[in-house]
């Protein structure tokens, strides 16, 4: 399809000139012969090009790029003139124009105009498409507030949303700091009770003698110091989602009661005769194996099938490092909001310590690290020595394939080979991927591959 182009120039020659040598070029060419026509001509058609001529009567260009405004944000505009001056270029420029050629022009300057307006909207353009693509990729990189991207957390994420559509109980289970309460808590935000509350206890953290009373509630003259009726978690969710944290630490005493709640649909406050009929919905997490407790006699084997209706596992971050990269930039703008700085990134060195931890403490861990570097950075980078001293102890030592003495070229050569060794590693041998996690384009990858003989 033709782009649209207008000239605007109150000379019929030139606007006859122009129309000639630009239809020729396969331009749809219009015209006007002053700005206030023009103005009209923009209102009712949009065009790709606008060749706008400075001195005219009625409406000269500077007042119609000011008039038109966001009716031309995205045409570009190129201005002509034979009484331009830097000054009067720089002027156009600050109410939108593109470019500025002066008169009298040869044909070749209006095609090298006309050609780096095309280019310019050609990286436009693309630039929108990248950030469309990027804001896809992120959006199915989050669940909730949980950011990541391995195929193993997708699978979290797609198990979650299929939970959130039905008011079923869900158990989540992972090691401390995987992120079993975002999961729980997106699970709610995005189901069928949002609109309710959401509830939170850590079962394993108020007194065994407290909890019965917190849960479900107290009537007055229940036991001292129970001076007026008090509803319980329970009673406090209606309508909504009570989320039993650590559930692994209740009670056996109160998994009995828990197990009738949740078999009955009702509570029975302490003190109280009548028990009081709940809408509550139930999400439950662990960081202990639920099955090994049962089998030691810990956890009632008939509330653990109560509670397993749909089990979500959250891998530790050790089996995703993938997410790492994701997860610090994540961390990273948070801790600019939140403290002011402006780091953008992590150099190559610092995130190949990253990648090697084990994280025992998981995403919390790598949140933590993240924010203490934030904090250290001096530049706009973080650096290997803004993290904490046990992570550097864990590099390992220059070997003869990665260093020759102190040659620095060497040192270099054996560091990239060991980062494309482990981003490798970290993707299964996912190219792609790994070009990502060393940010990198793909073709560099396979041609430092080929240079340092990694065939992976």
């Amino acid at each position: 399809m033709a782009k649209r182009l207008l000239i605007v120039d109150d000379e019929a020659n030139m606007r006859h000139m122009l129309s000639l040598l630009l239809g020729k070029a396969g331009y749809a060419v219009q015209t006007a012969d002053n700005g206030r026509d023009a103005l009209e001509i923009v209102r009712q058609a949009d065009f790709d090009v606008i060749l706008c001529d400075l001195k005219m009567p009625e409406m000269d260009g500077m007042a119609f790029l000011e008039a038109a405004g966001e009716l031309i944000a995205e045409t570009t505009v190129i201005m002509m003139s034979a009484f331009g001056t830097v000054d009067t270029a720089l002027e156009a420029m600050k109410r939108g124009a593109y470019d500025y050629i002066s008169k009298p022009f040869k044909p070749d300057e209006v095609y090298l105009a006309l050609r780096k307006a095309e280019e310019r909207e050609g990286l436009r353009h693309e630039n929108r498409s990248l950030k469309e693509t990027l804001r896809r990729i992120e959006g199915d990189c989050r669940f909730g507030r949980l950011v990541a991207a391995s195929p193993a957390m997708q699978a979290v994420f797609d198990l979650a949303e299929k939970a959130a559509r039905y008011d079923t109980t869900v158990l989540i289970c992972g090691e401390s700091g995987t992120g079993k309460e975002l999961v729980a808590r997106a699970i709610h935000q995005t189901g069928i009770r949002s609109n309710g509350p959401l509830v939170a206890v850590n079962c394993g953290s108020i007194p065994e003698n407290l909890l019965e009373s917190e849960l479900f509630g107290y009537r007055k003259g229940a036991f001292t110091g129970a001076e007026r009726n008090k509803e319980g978690l329970f009673q406090r969710a209606a309508g909504g989602t009570l989320l039993l944290d650590e559930i692994g630490e209740m009670p056996t005493s109160l998994q009995v009661k828990l197990l009738r709640v949740l078999q009955d649909g009702e509570v029975r406050p302490v003190g109280g005769l009548d028990p009081q009929k709940i809408d509550v919905r139930i999400l439950a997490a662990t960081a202990r194996d639920l099955t090994r407790e049962v089998a030691r006699g810990a956890f009632r084997q008939d509330l653990f099938y109560r509670l397993n209706v749909l089990m979500i596992e959250v891998p530790p971050l050790r089996d995703r490092l993938t997410d790492v990269p994701l997860l610090c930039r994540h961390f990273i703008a948070r801790c600019n909001q939140r403290l002011g700085r402006r780091v953008t990134g992590i150099a190559p060195e610092a995130m190949a310590l990253l990648l090697r931890h084990p994280w025992p403490g998981n995403v919390r861990e790598l949140e933590n690290v993240v924010e203490r570097a934030v904090v250290l950075a001096e530049g706009s980078e973080i650096q290997a020595g803004d993290l904490p001293p046990s992570m550097l102890s864990r590099q390992r030592p220059s070997t003869s394939a990665e260093a020759d003495g102190y040659s620095i070229k060497s040192a270099r050569r054996g560091l990239e080979r060991r980062l494309i060794l482990e981003a490798l590693q970290a993707t299964d041998g996912n190219r792609t991927r790994a070009a990502r996690l060393l940010e990198i384009s793909h073709p560099s990858l396979l041609s430092k591959m080929r240079l340092y003989d990694i065939d992976l």
